[in-house]
């Protein structure tokens, strides 16, 4: 896929900006995913105060969320993907007493999934993740926002955060600005600047260990984390997709557009469908669907302001299709 620690004011590119005000959603009932790492409801469990309400469609307590009711929506959050960490921890123990040790200058951060992974092993081994970066002396570096916020949580401090998309590619650019000195790589030279731990999911794509290692970086590039689909959405959820009583779906990845489809199934052309970023509107248009909107901040708070503007500036009303909207495939695109 997305806290601080006590408290301190939230970054003003987390925020919805103007469009996302109060009201500016009203009527509209959005997918939102539900966090990988958050546990799914337990059974039988229905919204406090709305004892009518189906548990899978009953509001959650996230950020995205909390936003969208913020704005006017009703959200129905929906497991689409979740995390795990991988069977084999043996290198990730040992690439963390590395990092203690002083073998890495840098640690390199993408997601917050591999934060919760490394906070999980560093306590079980150490006295915790802030203990074991400051003992060795690393740099960190975050993707975004959102994965910084959990890195300070657990009193981490990050030095490099790109200022303005969080992309992988900008995070390379990010790091290498913030190293800046360190000699080209040329071809056939073995790696001569910093060296980098870049503990990610399997299905993270290669864009920043090549990256670095273009630069002449060594990048120890350790999985440890499974994305894996979440189980079968229930009835009620799958029901209302189908009848176009969802009209907007939000999409924080790649695997959740791909777990979206093994799921639900195509949007109804009604259906308004709004991404994260770059790589996941490529994945989404590969796979056949209309990307109405693409956040400009890759938070959750950023995907709810992206759906608002859509509706305020095109003055879309939930369940009317989009003027000239092309017709959505029924099954993806090779």
């Amino acid at each position: 896929m997305t806290a601080d620690g006590p408290t301190p004011a939230r970054p003003a590119s987390d925020a919805p900006r103007g469009a996302a005000a109060a009201g500016a959603l009203d009527g509209w009932r959005v997918l939102v995913p539900r966090p990988p790492l958050d546990p799914a409801p337990a059974a039988g469990a229905s919204a406090a105060g709305h004892p009518d309400t189906p548990d899978a469609l009953a509001p959650a307590v996230s950020p995205a969320a909390i936003a969208l009711r913020a704005a006017g929506a009703e959200p129905v959050v929906v497991p689409l993907v979740r995390t795990q960490p991988v069977d084999d921890q043996g290198p990730l123990d040992d690439a963390l007493l590395a990092l203690g040790a002083g073998w890495y200058p840098w640690l390199a951060v993408t997601s917050q999934a591999a934060v919760a992974v490394l906070a999980d092993r560093a306590a079980a081994h150490d006295d915790g993740l802030a203990a074991l970066v400051a003992r060795g002396g690393a740099r960190v570096a975050a993707v975004g926002s959102g994965t910084a916020r959990a890195l300070r949580a657990l009193g981490v401090r990050v030095d490099v955060v790109p200022p303005v998309r969080s992309t992988a590619a900008d995070l390379v650019v990010a790091l290498l600005a913030a190293a800046a000195g360190a000699p080209p790589l040329r071809p056939g030279d073995a790696p001569t600047g910093p060296r980098v731990l870049f503990p990610r999911g399997d299905l993270a794509a290669g864009t920043l260990a090549d990256g670095l290692r273009a630069a002449g970086w060594a990048v120890d590039d350790l999985v440890v984390y499974r994305t894996t689909p979440a189980g079968p959405p229930d009835a009620a959820v799958a029901r209302a997709w189908a009848d176009g009583d969802v009209h907007a779906a939000l999409l924080t990845s790649a695997s959740s557009v791909r777990a979206l489809l093994d799921h639900l199934g195509t949007p109804p052309p009604a259906t308004r469908v709004v991404v994260i970023g770059p790589s996941t509107a490529d994945e989404a248009r590969r796979r056949g669907l209309r990307v109405d909107a693409v956040a400009d901040q890759q938070t959750l708070a950023g995907l709810v302001d992206a759906l608002t503007r859509h509706v305020v500036g095109t003055g879309a009303t939930p369940g009317a299709v989009p003027p000239s909207a092309p017709v959505t495939p029924t099954e993806d695109t090779p």
